[in-house]
């Protein structure tokens, strides 16, 4: 007599719902694990592009720094070329080289750059003309986000660090020292995630 197929029991049919459910919750955890990865690798990776572009635009303004004073906002005296107070909501301002023209108009290739350190964000700000008013605004753009701290020095003639601009102590006469240029700049900055970014710049000439 052949006998009929067994079926499973109900004990077996439990440890097989058991190991299917073990396994699913393993899955879900490894793909989640994975998504999760994933998502931090492109955050780390945007921001570190962010800290490029920043690095990159720092770099490029403080290479091509000009001997161009310009006149104050209210037209009554000069600025230096490099003006540096040292630590402050105002970091520095200085007249650059190698303004852009794409579009090839008749326009000088100078502008006016300010930098300013604006709660955790850093902010640079250019003007069209050089010589400007109060009436003429300045283009703002929020560069990076997340600095806690800002610090820059800059290399005299003598090979001294001052983190002052013009420096105190030289000797030039007024007329020379409104277009004194450092040698070098060095941009120190605190970032909250990424910690301590040092860079040193030559000025260029």
């Amino acid at each position: 007599m052949i006998g009929l197929p067994r079926g499973f029991t109900l004990l077996e049919l439990l440890v097989a719902l058991f190991v299917f459910a073990v396994l699913t919750a393993l899955g879900y955890a490894a793909i989640t694990q994975a998504l999760d990865n994933r998502d931090r690798f492109r955050t780390q990776q945007q921001r570190l592009g962010e800290l490029q572009t920043a690095m990159r635009v720092l770099v490029q303004d403080f290479a091509q720094l000009a001997p161009r004073p310009v006149r104050d906002l209210v037209g009554a005296d000069d600025e230096p070329a490099v003006r540096a107070s040292g630590p402050g909501a105002t970091l520095v301002a200085f007249s650059r080289n190698g303004l852009a023209n794409p579009a090839g108009i008749a326009r000088p290739t100078l502008e006016r750059v300010e930098y300013l350190l604006e709660g955790e964000t850093l902010i640079r700000l250019t003007w069209p003309v050089l010589d400007r008013t109060q009436a003429v605004a300045p283009r703002r753009q929020a560069l990076l986000a997340g600095v806690r701290s800002v610090r820059l020095r800059y290399m005299d003639a003598a090979r001294q660090w001052v983190e002052q601009w013009p420096p105190p102590s030289s000797p030039r006469p007024p007329g020379q020292r409104l277009r004194m240029r450092p040698i070098a700049v060095e941009i120190t900055l605190e970032l909250g995630d990424l910690g301590r970014i040092v860079r040193l710049v030559e000025v260029a000439g």
